[in-house]
């Protein structure tokens, strides 16, 4: 299969006009078949990594009665009781220990389309580890190679081992990931010495949050080449201030971005994007798109894609309308209608209906829905999903990060 006429965003320096080649759900130099697609006037990204979400967590509005905080240890103990949550009950009230039971997957599968339609193909979840039959559930890759604690302040209070348990299991191969100093109080300021401490921090450590760290903590960060997870949109609803960005973009730290849950972070990954850009103007374009795809890669230790288009690695791929010159920039602006194809290993995920006949399908598989603009597809049920929460709330519910619900 040969996709023609593009603009191909390769990576985060590098983008021309040409095509691109999938066979057998990789990346390719030539096409094994005659069909060839013809893209005139689309960009070509690889899919973009969701560093950091709470799939079961996105429910709407936003809450935070009593923000801003000074730890969020306190928001999470408001956002039990609050009216988002206690809607979502109506529906879900099942155990962060094992998501299979009491209506799990369809909360989290409600993540899953927020992330599929921002052009997300792999995403973070960041929960107890669940058992296989959890991770194999979804038409895109949820991490299912980590190990996790909520916070030091907290610990695990959701599920799992004893903090020093859980990295013990990682055996420094795979992810450690951790809520750390998500506050500007003397408790937030205190983790980090307690991260090291407790011989947490280490290269394979993905530190969530970050806001308390000082520019001696963020080097010592950067001494052993461990990575963060900025969600500025959370952090700034939450407590209305972020991480030292300047700080680490100096000392060259591997950081991605990730959305949080809707709960308290962005709607979806591009709109994360977009809050971040206009927020922080020393953000380029194409440090910005790189937070979305090479840099989570490399924190999440991905084997099969890098964040790239590259011969050999998954075809996770992203077609968007072309909205503005710079494909960088472009990133930056597009919505969930402007996305035309969203591939994973090469399979269809989500798109506009006449990319489907260049595949071999199944009806029964897809949703289709209509925009102002396109005819559109998405792989699996969403409206099953919201028909079913619509029955157990009585009433219909919106989503922003569904565009037809």
């Amino acid at each position: 299969m040969k996709f023609s006429k593009l603009i191909v965003v390769k990576n985060w320096k590098r983008y021309k006009s040409g095509s691109i080649c999938i066979t057998d759900g990789f990346f390719s130099e030539k096409s094994n078949d005659k069909i060839n697609i013809d893209c005139n006037e689309l960009i070509a990204y690889p899919s973009l990594i969701n560093c950091h979400d709470h799939l079961v967590g996105n429910w709407l509005p936003k809450t935070a009665k009593n923000r801003p905080y000074k730890n969020t240890s306190v928001w999470v103990e408001d956002m039990k009781t609050s009216g988002s949550v206690i809607e979502r009950n109506k529906f879900w009230t099942g155990n962060l220990s094992n998501l299979m039971e009491n209506d799990g997957i369809c909360m989290a599968m409600l993540g899953i389309y927020k992330n599929i339609f921002s052009g997300v193909t792999i995403v973070q979840d960041h929960i107890p580890v669940q058992n296989d039959e959890y991770y194999q559930s979804f038409p895109i890759e949820v991490i299912s190679q980590y190990r996790q604690g909520h916070s030091i302040t907290l610990g695990n209070w959701w599920g799992g081992m004893s903090l020093e348990d859980e990295m013990a299991e990682t055996h420094n191969k795979i992810p450690f990931v951790i809520h750390l100093a998500e506050g500007i109080d003397d408790s937030a300021k205190s983790e980090f010495v307690a991260l090291e401490r407790m011989n947490l921090l280490r290269q394979n450590s993905l530190l969530v949050h970050c806001t308390a760290f000082t520019k001696s903590e963020l080097k010592k960060i950067k001494d052993v080449d461990a990575n963060i997870a900025w969600c500025p949109n959370s952090n700034i609803f939450l407590l209305d201030t972020t991480l030292d960005i300047d700080t680490i973009l100096d000392l060259d730290i591997n950081i991605s971005l990730g959305t949080d849950s809707t709960l308290s972070g962005s709607i979806n990954l591009l709109k994360e994007l977009l809050f971040t850009k206009k927020l922080f103007s020393q953000l380029t374009p194409q440090l910005l798109f790189k937070m979305v795809t090479e840099n989570p890669a490399k924190a999440l230790k991905l084997k099969n894609y890098n964040g790239k288009i590259e011969i050999g690695k998954d075809a996770n791929l992203l077609l968007t309308k072309k909205v503005t010159e710079n494909p960088y920039e472009n990133l930056l602006n597009i919505e969930s209608k402007d996305i035309m194809l969203l591939l994973y290993r090469g399979i269809p995920i989500y798109g506009c209906v006449d990319f489907l006949k260049y595949f071999s399908w199944e009806a029964k598989n897809y949703f289709m829905f209509e925009t102002d603009e396109e005819k559109m597809f998405v792989i699996g049920h969403p409206e099953e999903i919201l028909m079913k929460i619509y029955k157990a709330l009585g009433t219909q519910k919106h989503f922003d990060y569904i565009p037809f619900s």
